[in-house]
């Protein structure tokens, strides 16, 4: 082997520790799909795909940011519902007030609606970094209470009545052809990646992550960047909570059941380690557009949807397998 031929193997190497290998599999998914259902590249699909991308990367982004400083979150399908079913209850008595100004009715019953699930994440903050108790039975009490709420305001029937303003602009308003959702998406991602590279901010996230005791020792109040990091989970999962609302057209206390799952499958497909600590917004916004794409495709190929779950899984062990197999080899390495 020549001296060039090792230095382009140990390029190619390093570009493919760069990227990682989800870009390649995304495109290779949508090529598959391309080729054998012609439907998939249709405008009116494709638009599609990119708008639950754009549900599940927001709620995913929240979850990877729990997840890097060392935690879990598994309230925010239960946060999602219970803003569904506050902010069409906000909007609806708003409206009944006979407050003149629709915009001013969604835009307050909005903002009231949020507030719940952001009591949430306080909890949630709370009991983890304060009380040291275990993220995964916080969040699970907390999603449980969450749930329960929403079920009990609402027995179990959806709250209709909401403006066309909220319904049929923001639900299903498009610009250049493309939802609000994508670009609401597009705005919070930019934020949360300059928040991560550029700010003390997400420095200190990947610190506390990587290693609580040295950072507290370094002087780093651990206890507030782990709250924060669960009352932005919170408000970013209020925030789909607020979309869907918009999209279905009524508050619904079982909106979002799916998303809990599905947002921590994202983030470990997107190489958000486990362990806390490693986590890249780009990476999570690919994941979860490639399991937008993946759900997608399943549903034109026409599998039984009993078996879109199975697959999910599989992809989700073949991650966390690869994900153990690098720590390995780093360890090895080092």
């Amino acid at each position: 082997m020549t001296v060039q031929t090792i230095r382009n193997t140990a390029r190619r190497n390093r570009i493919l520790a760069s990227i990682g290998i989800l870009p390649i599999v995304l495109i290779v998914t949508c090529g598959l799909l391309a080729l054998y259902e012609p439907r998939f590249l249709r405008s009116s699909n494709l638009i599609n795909v990119l708008r639950n991308a754009s549900f599940l990367s927001i709620i995913s982004a929240g979850q990877m940011l729990v997840i890097i400083v060392g935690g879990f979150d598994i309230s925010v399908g239960a946060i999602v519902a219970l803003t569904s079913v506050s902010s069409a209850l906000s909007i609806v008595w708003l409206a009944d007030l006979g407050i003149a100004s629709t915009a001013m009715v969604v835009a307050l019953g909005c903002l009231l609606g949020l507030i719940p699930g952001i009591l949430v994440g306080l909890a949630n903050g709370f009991f983890v970094s304060v009380m040291k108790i275990s993220p995964f039975m916080v969040t699970i009490g907390t999603m449980t209470m969450a749930a329960g709420i929403a079920g009990y305001v609402t027995g179990g029937t959806p709250i209709y009545d909401l403006p066309e303003l909220f319904t049929r602009e923001i639900g299903r308003g498009s610009l250049f052809r493309l939802p609000y959702i994508v670009y609401a998406a597009a705005l919070v991602l930019c934020l949360l990646w300059y928040m991560q590279t550029q700010t003390r901010l997400g420095r200190y996230f990947y610190a506390v992550g990587g290693n609580e005791k040295a950072a507290r020792l370094s002087g780093l109040n651990t206890r507030k960047y782990i709250w924060a990091a669960y009352v932005l989970s919170a408000l970013l999962a209020g925030i789909v909570g607020l979309f869907l609302t918009a999209r279905v057209g009524s508050g619904e206390a079982t909106l979002g059941s799916n998303l809990m799952l599905e947002s921590i499958s994202v983030a470990v497909i997107g190489g958000v380690a486990l362990k806390g600590g490693v986590g890249r917004i780009p990476m999570v916004a690919l994941s979860a557009l490639f399991l937008s794409v993946l759900s997608n495709g399943m549903s034109l190929i026409r599998i039984d949807s009993k078996y879109h779950i199975i697959i999910i899984g599989i992809v989700i062990v073949i991650a966390v397998a690869a994900e153990s197999y690098r720590e390995r080899r780093r360890a090895g390495h080092g």
